[in-house]
């Protein structure tokens, strides 16, 4: 298996990656976006975090609205951030006018902030994670920390962090939950070159399922 970082087997994701948030009390905290990053967002509602010390980024977003129901920021906030008052909350669509703009503004913002606390990562079928779809330019990214992308296969303009910005983290952590994923992540631990399998931090955990796991 070649896979990066420490594979945990879990009952059930959610609760494990809010319990690691418990666990690791980060001072930052960079969200994601999908079903299985709501239901992790909905217990950290009640989860025992001092929230008041914790600043909110972003992993990715798309060009959206915040009260677009494909806006993560606007997930994010209904499932948790509007209950539990973070020390801070920094907006990746709100950072600029265009999608050009902010993400310059982003990697601005997270080279001020230094290494981000946890970074919460997913696994699409395709093998994609953040908004680092296989085949994008900003697979190639050595030096920016943000960068807007987005391709035809895929609605809207898009803006993610880059695999510099989760390499300087200091732990990024995978939810990887359902059958729908067990392909994409046995790819990853054979070793098949897609994005998620070249994330590295200072730590990578993958929490993931049964039915994931296979």
């Amino acid at each position: 298996m070649s896979l990066r970082g420490e594979l945990r087997v879990v009952e059930h994701v959610p609760r494990a990656f809010a319990a690691l948030v418990v666990e690791e009390a980060p001072a930052s905290l960079a969200l994601s976006g999908s079903s299985t990053a709501r239901e992790c967002y909905e217990l950290l509602a009640g989860a025992d975090v001092d929230w008041k010390d914790v600043e909110v980024f972003f992993g990715d977003e798309r060009w959206v609205p915040v009260g677009d129901p494909e806006s993560n920021e606007g997930m994010a906030r209904h499932a948790f951030i509007e209950q539990v008052s973070p020390r801070g909350v920094h907006s990746m669509r709100n950072a600029g006018e265009t999608v050009e703009e902010a993400a310059d503004a982003y990697d601005q913002l997270l080279r001020d902030q230094g290494p981000l606390g946890l970074v919460h990562l997913g696994l699409g079928p395709d093998g994609h994670t953040a908004s680092l779809f296989p085949g994008s330019p900003a697979l190639a990214e050595r030096e920016r920390l943000v960068v807007a992308t987005g391709d035809e296969l895929h609605p809207h303009p898009r803006l993610t962090l880059t695999f510099p910005a989760i390499a300087r983290s200091r732990l990024a952590v995978f939810t990887v939950a359902g059958e729908g994923k067990r392909e994409a992540l046995q790819r990853v631990k054979a070793g098949d070159d897609l994005p998620a399998a070249r994330v590295s931090a200072e730590r990578v955990i993958w929490l993931v399922d049964e039915g994931a796991d296979g």
